[in-house]
């Protein structure tokens, strides 16, 4: 079992809550995510340590992109942020397919975890899991326990060349967040030569290294808690897009897996009650480690690795293969050709000093309508401990993070 760490110190929710992170030009991020109903974490993470989240993106992972869309929605709406736009990723990886995975799953074993390629099962749908295999563009209504979204899906242009033209607008400041599968960043990286090298930084949740033995000696648990899924879905993008011309790629692999929620944790998070704390205690659970926000932790503020190795990386792409999906690091004199170097990081720690839960207290926000956006003040009560989470100019027009008076 991966070694954890007490999260005593509030170490995300810090990071969504504290004094933001000081930054010497502005930044600016898209997050792409097999958003989940309780996945709002990492945007949070970015807002308060002042980095526009330029939008939301979604993939095929965990389920199928369109509800996974959906969840982006219900997640920013929770908090009435819906003034970030949420844009639908590739529906199917580049090669891969339900049946395709499920026969290479024949000859290799089965994973403990399939995401979106698992078979399709009614009776778990109904009880609210998210949809698997069959029709990709269904949605599964009882899994939204964030509520259904009443917001849409900006269909202006795809992910991928939403990606491509905030580069270009943005040169050397757009960070890349991928805690899903990759084929929306190969896809971007295939569409426009100059993306990656435009981009700040690649930062990804997943690419493990040497995991096997966790997963024979561990439970069921931890088999599945080892399993690179992200990667598995799509080799092929992650191959094309680890392999890139960023300007650096950050892998938050085997570290995503040392933060571990625990009940006394998620307990003193709703000493403080509003819509994000509730649903983070009451639907978050105890059973996985934070790995999303790990990498939304890395992507605000490098300073929290502790120890990173620069390696060279690439990715098994031979569909005859045990390890068909996952990384291999080299050292340089080792590194076949075709590679490039990666900061892997192996260790993080959460700091005392971060302060406690006070995203909690964020301001809600409305919409007046598609282009103007205004702050409804809290009641009195609230007042003295209200603290904005965000600076969103994209929506408003001006700083926020000030307390109201």
């Amino acid at each position: 079992m991966w070694p954890t760490r007490s999260l005593s110190s509030l170490f995300f929710l810090s990071l969504a809550l504290g004094s933001p992170v000081s930054q010497t030009e502005k930044r600016y991020a898209i997050l792409d995510n097999d958003w989940g109903a309780v996945s709002f974490l990492p945007f949070l993470i970015a807002l308060k340590n002042d980095v526009q989240v330029l939008g939301l993106v979604s993939d095929t992972a965990n389920s199928w992109q369109r509800q996974c869309a959906y969840h982006a929605l219900a997640n920013l709406e929770v908090g009435n942020l819906s003034c970030i736009p949420v844009y639908a990723g590739a529906t199917y990886p580049l090669i891969n397919t339900p049946e395709r995975f499920q026969a290479w799953e024949s000859v290799h074993g089965k994973l403990p975890w399939e995401g979106a390629f698992a078979l399709e099962n009614a009776t778990a749908e109904a009880l609210g899991n998210d949809p698997t295999s069959g029709d990709p563009n269904r949605i599964v209504k009882p899994a939204f326990i964030e509520g259904f979204p009443t917001t849409k899906i900006n269909h202006s242009t795809s992910a991928a060349n939403f990606m491509v033209e905030m580069v270009h607008k943005y040169p050397h400041q757009v960070s890349i967040y991928s805690a899903g599968a990759l084929t929306n960043v190969a896809l971007a990286v295939r569409m426009d030569s100059d993306f990656a090298s435009l981009a700040k930084e690649l930062v990804i949740m997943g690419g493990y290294v040497d995991v096997n033995m966790y997963q024979v000696t561990g439970d069921y648990l931890q088999a599945d808690i080892n399993s690179d899924i992200n990667l598995m879905v799509d080799p092929e993008a992650a191959k094309i897009a680890l392999n890139a011309e960023f300007p650096e790629i950050v892998i938050a692999g085997n570290v995503a897996n040392q933060v571990q929620s625990t009940q006394e944790y998620l307990d003193e998070v709703y000493t403080v009650k509003n819509e994000y704390t509730k649903l983070f205690h009451d639907h978050y659970g105890t059973e996985f480690p934070f790995w999303d926000e790990t990498a939304a932790a890395l992507m605000v503020d490098r300073s929290l690795a502790t120890n990173t190795t620069t390696a060279y990386i690439d990715v098994d792409i031979s569909y005859g293969s045990p390890n068909y999906g996952n990384i291999h690091v080299y050292q340089a004199m080792l590194k076949p050709p075709g590679v490039r170097n990666i900061t892997y990081v192996n260790r993080i720690d959460g700091k005392p000093e971060w302060i406690s839960i006070h995203f909690l207290h964020q301001r809600q926000y409305h919409s007046l309508n598609s282009s103007t956006y205004t702050v409804n003040k809290p009641s009195p009560t609230f007042l003295n401990k209200y603290i904005c989470f965000a600076r969103i100019s994209s929506c408003f027009g001006f700083t926020l993070g000030q307390e109201l008076s």
